[in-house]
């Protein structure tokens, strides 16, 4: 009888890391309200949130306004805090998690 050929056993790699302070991960969530226009959301995500495009924006837009609430940004704890500010200064209800 013939030996069946063997493959290696991969190699587990495991990483890990311990982020303190403004290091921390953390998301953005935009809630709906009624009281905004596609357009004007679109126009705060593009403004608030790092590389967001046009057509991401209205996704997300229409996925606050379906199911009323979708996670925007995830990131270091600071530059969700920043993002959320702009959002909620131009009237969005918000909250980082």
């Amino acid at each position: 009888m013939a030996a069946l050929p063997t493959s290696p056993i991969p190699q587990t790699l495991e990483e890990s890391s311990t982020l303190t302070g403004n290091d921390l991960e953390a998301r953005v969530i935009v809630y709906n309200c009624d009281c905004h226009t596609y357009q004007q959301v679109i126009d705060l995500l593009c403004r608030a949130v790092p590389q967001m495009t046009p057509t991401r924006a209205f996704e997300l837009a229409y996925r606050i306004d379906h199911t009323g609430s979708a996670e925007v940004y995830e990131g270091p704890r600071q530059t969700c805090e920043q993002v959320a500010a702009i959002l909620a200064d131009g009237g969005l209800r918000v909250a980082v998690q």
